[in-house]
């Protein structure tokens, strides 16, 4: 595994000014430095439904929380890497502008290959947006998380070009073709690490605040009783059918409704594969979490967005901040205690 090397300096607030300092120039009183925790971000993996971290990076602004390192693993990735190289604002921006099918424009449909998508157009936009940084000239210590294929092995990508990180970390089995990286082909960390509380602990966190997207596993069936899901039981591109014009070339749209066309009360190929890789995912994080938990753990309710549904941002970065409200109370706690701890 590739990890950090600890680093265990703090972080030290301006010297507080005793009184007596004060009120008399003749007599220094030694100023007392107090150290601040070194708080560390995991963003887990959820594919669409990761337009929450906007909503808590927002939160955590806000409160004047500052973040002093970065993991993220998939969308993770995409939302802490924008963070990180200060482009926040224009990730948000085009996750808002986002609407239905035009998602698509994004996707390289292929019928070969080690995707069902390749990933020229989505790397335009990480070009985009993060130009051609890399990630160790970063402002705030960032990693990507991604899976060796062959294997298994998980990978801590924390220096080189930021692009290629972030896209080797949301590489989706099965889904987005595997990138390539040092003769190895990497795919979506969320296969061995989808909420990346381990890699801040190893960069020397004494604070960790974790967002975990995929423990809301009841969250379409609740929304199916409501009368509010927008789309089938798994949100998975189903109005791909009824879309033509968004396909392209005839035969193209012949072999995308094979793929995503489906029965009624069955799903499609499509969704079968990406639903199976969220279970797995949500398997995993739990176990991973329990090993290693977090002293903040933010759970966002966005189970009843489709997992690719990455046009409902607006409705996801509310939820982010939802999420985060709720965990505040706890966040301040935690925060005063490890503070005192650190200073008595």
């Amino acid at each position: 595994m590739l990890g950090f090397t600890k680093n265990n300096d703090k972080t030290e607030e301006a010297p507080e000014v005793g009184a007596d300092e004060k009120n008399n120039g003749d007599k220094k009183i030694k100023a007392t430095k107090k150290l601040k925790p070194k708080i560390g971000l995991a963003l887990g993996s959820g594919v669409a439904r990761g337009w929450a971290h906007i909503g808590i990076l927002r939160r955590l602004e806000e409160e004047g929380i500052q973040i002093d390192v970065i993991a993220g693993t998939s969308i993770g990735a995409v939302v802490g890497g924008a963070y990180a190289c200060g482009n926040l604002d224009r990730i948000e921006a085009w996750a808002r502008d986002l609407q239905d099918t035009n998602f698509l424009r994004f996707l390289d449909f292929r019928i070969s290959g080690g995707g069902l998508f390749g990933s020229n157009k989505l790397g335009q936009i990480m070009v985009d947006n993060f130009g051609d940084r890399n990630i160790e000239d970063l402002g705030i210590p960032f990693t990507a998380i991604a899976c060796e294929l062959k294997s298994g092995q998980e990978i801590w990508l924390k220096q080189g070009p930021m692009c290629d990180a972030i896209k080797a970390s949301f590489a989706l089995p099965g889904v987005f073709e595997p990138i390539r990286h040092e003769h190895k082909w990497l795919v979506d960390g969320a296969l061995v690490n989808p909420v990346p509380v381990s890699v801040c602990r190893a960069a020397g966190c004494d604070m960790v605040i974790a967002v975990n997207l995929s423990e809301d596993i009841y969250g379409r069936a609740r929304a199916k009783r409501q009368g509010i899901l927008e789309t089938g039981e798994y949100g998975v591109f189903n109005e791909i059918a009824s879309a033509p014009t968004a396909l392209g070339r005839i035969g193209k749209r012949s072999f995308i409704k094979r793929l995503f066309g489906h029965q009624e009360d069955a799903p499609s190929l499509f969704a079968n594969m990406v639903a199976s890789l969220n279970i797995l995912q949500n398997r995993l994080s739990r176990s991973r979490l329990a090993g290693d938990p977090p002293d903040v753990t933010i759970l966002p309710r966005c189970g009843h967005v489709g997992l690719m549904e990455f046009h409902r941002a607006d409705e996801l970065i509310k939820e982010g901040v939802l999420a985060f409200d709720e965990a505040l109370p706890h966040l301040k706690d935690a925060l005063a205690i490890i503070h005192h701890r650190m200073n008595s």
